[in-house]
């Protein structure tokens, strides 16, 4: 007997409006083939003891940005639960701390992840002023690809909300 494709679906999750996208995409998947879904948010503390160490964050910055990536974290796996209880689709969701990529690998390859799902890359918005963040984002996500031990998928799906509506 031959294996399905997937089992286990790996949702990327850092709150961008791509990262609900690949939730969504993730949902309707899990819906579709019967598959075991799991949201990752990853606090990236590693990012932040960098800021603090090069003197741009003071220790209290730090702690208190951290508290504040947790709380968003928290509402983001909220969110998306409610969103997967709309599909009558369970859904795991972990909060981890740590470097983003090594984290969410890790967290994967625990749950025995046949898919990883991140997002796509956003347009700028604000003419290309913001390209430092998506030049991280985009590292993060070339990381996720590179170490992986299984496939990873790249949704790029705006219209993504109107199908979760009518599915």
């Amino acid at each position: 007997m031959i294996k399905p494709l997937f089992q286990k679906i790996v949702v990327a999750v850092n709150g961008s409006e791509s990262s609900i996208h690949a939730a969504m995409y993730g949902i309707l998947l899990s819906k579709q083939y019967k598959c075991e879904l799991k949201a990752i948010y990853v606090v990236d503390t590693s990012t932040l003891r960098q800021l603090t160490m090069s003197k741009i964050f003071i220790e209290e910055e730090s702690v208190d940005y951290e508290k504040c990536l947790e709380e968003d974290g928290r509402r983001y796996l909220s969110y998306l639960e409610n969103l997967a209880k709309e599909k009558d689709v369970k859904i795991k969701t972990e909060l981890k701390k740590g470097a983003i990529w090594s984290e969410l690998i890790k967290s994967a390859e625990d749950f025995g992840a046949d898919l990883i799902l991140v997002g796509g890359r956003e347009p700028a918005k604000d003419g290309g002023r913001n390209s430092v963040r998506y030049d991280k984002v985009s590292n993060t996500k070339s990381e996720i690809i590179g170490s992986a031990g299984c496939n990873v998928l790249v949704v790029k799906m705006p219209e993504i909300e109107k199908l979760f509506k009518i599915a």
